[in-house]
């Protein structure tokens, strides 16, 4: 396990290459397969595979989606809010499963955060979405994984980058 989340890094481009469906597959049992608080599993997925839908999308902020208009899909990470009172929690962890499993199919991701950012002064990123996607008030957005093939390699991590000043035993 270490060595995926060494290896792991937020991946912006992309090439053309379609992401097999029993990959993909594996991603979304990952996500389903995430912990949650008192089991109340608010967590939805919304898997986008149209490169049309990719791109309404990839403007759903101002800065930091663009790069998904070129990824092979997205899944939009949220929670019914009428089910749990921690649904940001419990989605962050599917949202981080899901990228571990991608990693480990071979594909890149990268978290576009949306809740609490703005597609413009008038409306948030989240209402944009859902009006794009039909998706009810009661199902907040968290975030957009792209996903697709890696269009070239980033260097992985190794201890140095380890901020172990960060770790404290006992008390602070």
């Amino acid at each position: 396990m270490l060595d995926l989340l060494y290896k792991r890094r937020s991946i912006r481009k992309f090439t053309n290459q379609d992401i097999e469906a029993e990959k993909l597959d594996r991603i979304l049992q990952a996500a389903l397969l995430a912990p949650s608080s008192k089991s109340a599993y608010p967590c939805e997925f919304v898997v986008i595979d149209e490169k049309q839908i990719n791109e309404k999308l990839s403007v759903c902020k101002p800065l930091g989606a663009g790069f998904l208009k070129n990824a092979s899909c997205s899944i939009i990470v949220a929670g019914d809010v009428t089910k749990s009172d921690v649904w940001i929690e419990d989605c962050a962890i599917a949202a981080s499963f899901i990228q571990l499993q991608a990693e480990k199919e071979g594909l890149g991701t990268c978290w576009i955060q949306i809740r609490e950012r703005e597609y413009n002064d008038e409306q948030s990123a989240e209402s944009y979405i859902q009006e794009v996607l039909n998706i009810p008030s009661n199902i907040k957005i968290l975030a957009i994984i792209a996903i697709g093939y890696k269009d070239g390699e980033k260097a992985g991590r190794d201890e140095t980058h380890l901020k172990k000043e960060k770790l404290h035993t006992n008390s602070f």
